[in-house]
């Protein structure tokens, strides 16, 4: 053979070795993954006890980035919340006209009836937060994947752009700065989880249990607030010597409502169901009672309804009749376009926590969040 031709050949040869050696690492693509077929029966409830629902999801863990593929593992993500025995009950919403730091939208006052419910004991925690957030058994919102479902399939929250506690204390302490949607999509998440009908309380659930049962006074233990010292934290109580301008605390460490929930006053805003309707109140005043009222939450992104105050606020804010209505200025900080479905922007005040009706009010039956990402 000349040497041409041996140098031919060893060229050849190399040549496919040094496609192989040179190729990029395959990453794997992520599926469209349906877990509706997958909803767990649930356990029987004991009528009118408090009980302890558990989830458990999973998140890849990345041991070697520089593996081809990546060496990674799958870990548990667990987390658990009691959730509070509420008995049903008539009560007077709204606040009246003497009553001190009351605002326009918190009446007129009307007599309305609720059923019995469940309600978490504590603000939704970040532990249970980040169960959904990072429980890949369902794919992120912005995945390509996620294009293949519709606006009410149960799709994980986006990453935030910056820290999402801003600042707060995580372990212990409530999540906070998601929006509406994300608050009704966790419960969503809850649903798949449990089998059980979980969701955001009403306004009507909510005030009645804030009240905790004990007439209409601005505050569960009278008009004073100077009772709120033992029981929320709000602007009065929450700065500490590290944040002199105030800080989420960790739940359950006031005093509880006569129902046993902890911070409904206080720590954080917290998300209801409804929608807000400008004419809301004067609509049901008309009726003499009104039953399990409720304004349902549409495809529109704003406004909804925020109640009980946070650690930022001033003790009038915390009224169990105080009703805060969300708007667009809730995301001004927000850079994308179109803006974020899932984060706030800087309003590290807001937060949540979730019901189970004994029995659903008809309305309310299989309701799935509608907002989707567009430009406003």
């Amino acid at each position: 053979m000349t040497l041409r031709n041996t140098c031919a050949v060893v060229i050849c040869i190399s040549l496919p070795l040094f496609a192989v050696a040179t190729a990029p690492c395959e990453k794997p693509v992520s599926k469209p993954v349906d877990k509706t077929s997958e909803v767990p029966k649930p356990e029987k409830l004991e009528s009118k006890k408090n009980f302890v629902e558990k989830t458990k999801g999973f998140k890849t863990i990345v041991d070697d980035p520089d593996a081809c593929p990546p060496k990674t593992h799958k870990e548990d993500i667990k987390a658990q919340f009691e959730m509070v025995w509420v008995p049903g009950g008539e009560f007077t919403m709204g606040s009246s006209a003497t009553e001190a730091g009351r605002e326009a939208l918190e009446g007129p006052t009307h007599k309305v009836k609720v059923g019995g419910f469940w309600m978490a004991k504590f603000e939704c925690g970040w532990d249970e937060y980040d169960a959904f957030w990072y429980d890949e058994n369902f794919v992120k919102a912005d995945d390509i994947a996620a294009k293949k479902f519709g606006p009410d399939a149960v799709t994980r929250p986006t990453n935030a752009f910056v820290d999402a506690t801003y600042g707060h204390p995580r372990e212990g302490h409530p999540a906070l700065c998601m929006t509406h949607h994300a608050a009704m999509m966790y419960c969503n998440w809850l649903q798949k989880k449990t089998g059980r009908a979980y969701r955001l309380p009403t306004e009507a659930e909510w005030e009645y249990a804030a009240r905790g049962g004990k007439g209409d006074s601005a505050y569960f233990f009278g008009n004073d607030p100077k009772g709120l010292d033992d029981h929320a934290w709000y602007k009065g109580t929450s700065p500490t010597d590290n944040k002199p301008a105030g800080v989420t605390h960790k739940s359950g460490t006031k005093k509880p409502n006569p129902f046993g929930l902890y911070d409904m006053y206080g720590n954080v805003w917290e998300w209801t169901l409804d929608q807000y309707e400008a004419k809301g109140y004067e609509k049901f005043a008309k009726n003499a009672l009104s039953l399990r009222p409720v304004t349902v939450p549409t495809d529109e992104k704003w406004s909804h309804v925020a109640r009980g105050g946070s650690w930022a606020d001033k003790a009038e804010r915390c009224r169990s009749a105080a009703r805060r209505v969300s708007d667009n200025t809730w995301m001004k900080w927000d850079p994308q376009e179109p803006q974020s479905i899932w984060w706030l922007t800087r309003m590290d005040v807001v937060g949540f926590r979730v019901v189970l009706a004994e029995e659903e009010q008809p309305e309310l039956a299989g309701l799935k969040p509608k907002v989707v990402k567009k430009s406003e």
